[in-house]
């Protein structure tokens, strides 16, 4: 299906492909969508990635409550709005909500009662997790939901934590950047091992 200007319509089969190849959509300014596939890729080494002793102490006392996959169209929402422009466009909220109901999109929640405060999303393939945004509304938010996320993939065997770019908040949690040709070969075996989310 296509879109009045010839583009695709974002649909869940059309994003699994995409992924499954590299590729993941950004929307510009306008809410066209921009396939994007950098080179080189920012990844997180899941065995690396833990908090460290300040934030460790932070979280045993913050009062958090951590959630998986029970709010994903409010974690896209808040991911969308919490931080002003944002390249989630509707179309791409109303594609990854009906990519989590196929059982490919997945979050992480924070909450601090029965507020929401912080969340990860991302799409799995296989034992490949890719990282799309998250939010924080309370201190660290963010931060125990992505910490959260990362002991979850090593708990079920994950080999692969695509990050897409890095940027300074990405490198602080501990992103590094490989060449793409590294990344596909990663890719392809983490997509054919028989991992679940």
């Amino acid at each position: 299906m296509l879109c009045s200007d010839g583009m695709p319509v974002l649909s869940p089969p059309l994003l699994l492909s995409a992924y499954g190849k590299g590729f993941f959509p950004m929307a510009d300014e306008d809410g066209r969508i921009q396939w994007h596939h950098p080179d080189p890729r920012a990844v997180f080494p899941l065995e690396r990635i833990r908090p460290n002793q300040r934030l460790k102490r932070f979280l045993r006392s913050a009062g958090f409550t951590m959630r998986i996959d029970t709010a994903f169209h409010a974690v896209m929402e808040c991911c969308a709005t919490a931080h002003g422009e944002s390249w989630i466009s509707p179309a791409m909220v109303e594609a990854y909500t009906g990519l989590h109901r196929a059982g490919h999109a997945h979050c992480v929640e924070t909450w601090l009662g029965e507020r929401l405060v912080g969340g990860i999303y991302g799409v799995s393939i296989g034992a490949a997790f890719f990282g799309e945004s998250m939010f924080s509304l309370h201190a660290n938010a963010s931060k125990a939901a992505f910490h959260h996320l990362a002991d979850h993939l090593r708990q079920r065997g994950f080999q692969l934590f695509d990050t897409q770019y890095a940027n300074a908040h990405t490198t602080s949690l501990g992103a590094v950047e490989i060449p793409r040709q590294e990344f596909l070969a990663a890719l392809a075996k983490a997509a054919a091992a028989p991992v679940t989310f």
